[in-house]
């Protein structure tokens, strides 16, 4: 006679856990009762596998999750400040409304990743790789961008005070920011406002719009 698979689904479960004791204790605690959202600030993730894990509304402030694999994973409204996500997998990542500021992610590959209304304020995002990313209504203020990818990247009214250099890859960039964008280069600093952005982005391959200052509106909530 043959089995009728069941029809429960399987609950999700890391790939591997972090190598700091009190962090992998925190993770099972939260497996067991995933009726509240992840506690991890200031705990050190390092070492484990948590690709298509839901986070959502986790607090992992100042938390240590640098080479982390977080391929798929959600992490709708979660807190990630000062988060340390150096060469992190965040690749087809939830980051809707996604709090990175003071977050690090230098080398962290954010490939067709979801940023709808994240916010990245102080963040060093420089190496960092954002193919295909869905930037759409973010904030981003004093943000490294310095040798990251930004190909084929979708921008959506979003604050888009960021500092570049000629490794700065936006090739298929398109949409619409405010500025200004700071470029870092051989000759010095220089800030780039309205169509002196424009230019730079299509001379590399892109092709976004500037909205002025006074174009402003509110986005509802």
């Amino acid at each position: 006679m043959t089995e009728t698979p069941s029809s429960e689904s399987v609950p999700w479960q890391p790939a591997a856990f972090p190598a700091d004791p009190a962090a992998a204790r925190q993770l099972r605690e939260w497996l067991d009762d995933a009726s509240y959202a992840l506690y991890g600030i200031g705990h050190d993730f390092r070492g484990a596998g948590l690709s298509d894990g839901d986070f959502s509304g986790a607090w992992l402030i100042d938390t240590v999750l640098a080479g982390v694999e977080f391929e798929s994973a959600s992490f709708y409204r979660a807190d990630l400040s000062g988060a340390n996500l150096t060469g992190a997998n965040l690749v087809g990542a939830d980051l809707v409304r996604t709090k990175l500021d003071r977050a690090v992610l230098r080398s962290a590959r954010l490939d067709r990743a979801d940023m709808v209304r994240a916010s990245l304020h102080d963040v060093d995002a420089s190496g960092a790789s954002l193919r295909g990313a869905r930037i759409m209504g973010a904030s981003l203020h004093h943000v490294d961008l310095r040798g990251a990818d930004l190909t084929d990247a979708v921008l959506f009214h979003n604050t888009f005070k960021v500092t570049v250099d000629d490794t700065t890859l936006v090739r298929g960039l398109t949409g619409t920011a405010f500025g200004p964008v700071t470029v870092v280069g051989g000759e010095g600093t220089r800030k780039l406002t309205g169509p002196d952005i424009v230019a730079w982005i299509a001379e590399r391959g892109g092709q976004v719009r500037v909205i002025e200052p006074h174009h402003t509106q509110r986005t509802p909530a």
